[in-house]
């Protein structure tokens, strides 16, 4: 019989990924021993958090560089996205016109253009911003261009039949039907701006004080310092779920009380 703690659904999804990942740890630290794993191929959980506590200071800042990036590029995905998500859905020959242009954009190589973008941008920080907003911007178009265009054509109707304007149909029905999947967009935008700002740093190999956590992968490999690679692996995935539930609180604060996805 289930104990009222795991029977709570919130608990549940607290409590459910915590075990695993400790059932993970666990045969992680007890596969490296008992096989005698070396250190300089698969340390162990424990050696990763020693090196991660000896080397706290350095890395904190470059995952505060990384943030930085992150958070600018994610920033700008979202004015941009949304503002041209709005242009698209002005007309269907809008959208039939600009619309492969995103998709270009979603499809092309980060690495393959972000030397280039290195190249024309002279300062580090708009041309690693602007490489990780590249990458992140399409789930946030296409989410926006397909939330407002999935109106309930009941509600649409009615909206015409009270003679409603354009701009009060798009403020009081569209926008509102779109948000569930604009919050979507967030939650998958905000993941690409961490690995599009992690990218673009390997590509500029940016040192010194502007270093980020990628830079610090770079060192630790050239220096065959396995477990400091880990810890700045364990960084980035710790920024990321970080990102994902940040997202998904924002999504259920707005979303709460009135849309069916949050309702239950």
């Amino acid at each position: 019989m289930a104990t009222p703690l795991l029977s709570h659904p919130q608990a549940l999804r607290v409590i459910a990924p915590v075990v695993v990942g400790l059932v993970f740890l666990g045969l992680w630290q007890w596969a490296c021993v008992a096989f005698e794993v070396p250190v300089y191929l698969v340390p162990t959980p424990l050696k990763v958090a020693q090196t991660l506590a000896a080397n706290w200071a350095s890395l904190l800042g470059a995952l505060a560089v990384t943030m930085k990036i992150t958070l600018l590029a994610f920033g700008a995905s979202i004015v941009v996205g949304v503002l041209f998500a709005f242009l698209l859905v002005q007309s269907r020959i809008v959208e039939a016109s600009l619309f492969p242009y995103a998709i270009l954009l979603q499809v092309t190589p980060i690495v393959a253009i972000a030397p280039l973008i290195i190249i024309w941008v002279k300062e580090p920080t708009p041309a690693l911003v602007l490489c990780a907003v590249l990458v992140a911007l399409f789930p946030i178009i296409s989410n926006t261009v397909l939330g407002l265009r999935s109106v309930n054509p009941g509600l649409l109707n009615l909206f015409r039949l009270n003679r409603a304007t354009r701009w009060q149909t798009l403020l009081r029905l569209r926008i509102p039907s779109a948000l569930p999947y604009f919050f979507a967009g967030l939650r998958i935008s905000s993941g690409l701006s961490l690995i599009g700002a992690v990218v673009a740093e390997f590509v500029a190999g940016t040192g010194g004080t502007s270093a980020g956590l990628a830079y610090q992968i770079l060192q630790a490999g050239f220096q065959l310092d396995i477990p400091l690679m880990f810890a700045a692996l364990f960084l980035i995935a710790l920024a990321g779920v970080a990102l994902f539930l940040a997202m998904a609180w924002i999504s259920r604060l707005a979303l709460r009380g009135w849309h069916e996805s949050e309702l239950g």
